[in-house]
């Protein structure tokens, strides 16, 4: 060996373990990412009623029915409040997850963006990996599609 083989032989060890490193890194992000953003969601038993057919005959395969989700308040650091949110449904569409939600008679929602925000932003907070919310109206026959995009206040630019 010559002088300065042993650093050539050292740096193209290192560029090449660097290579594995960044590829192996890249390629476990990737299989993260694209998993299903709730499996743990998903239910054998799906329930059979007009809201699943009315989502079913729009092109969307139901996972799963009714799950409960807790949600813990803590109050002054000392007082806890319980409370709980209801998701109706987890389906899925050309790859794509939503979270649906049923029209109630008792508690109507508006379509007006203060209500919409009210009633439906949560669940995309709650599931930010999903495409949308969408609002299923059994009496009207509609399956609406909510997508809620954030602006920064100081952003003047409009969206589409």
């Amino acid at each position: 060996m010559q002088s300065g083989d042993g650093l050539i032989v050292f740096l193209v060890a290192l560029a090449l373990g660097a290579w594995v490193y960044v590829y192996a890194r890249s390629k476990l992000k990737e299989a993260v990412e694209d998993e299903p953003p709730f499996e743990f969601l998903a239910d054998a038993e799906v329930p059979e009623d007009e809201a699943t057919e009315l989502l079913k005959a729009r092109g969307y395969s139901v996972l799963s029915g009714k799950k409960r989700i807790p949600v813990h308040i803590k109050v002054n650091r000392s007082e806890t409040l319980q409370s709980r949110l209801f998701v109706d449904y987890t389906v899925e569409k050309n790859g794509r997850y939503y979270i649906a939600k049923t029209a109630k008679e008792r508690k109507p929602m508006e379509r007006t963006g203060s209500c919409v925000r009210d009633f439906l932003l949560v669940y995309q907070l709650l599931y930010p990996k999903t495409a949308g919310v969408l609002y299923v109206n059994v009496p009207e026959q509609t399956v609406d599609c909510y997508v809620f995009e954030m602006q920064a206040e100081d952003d003047d630019t409009e969206t589409p």
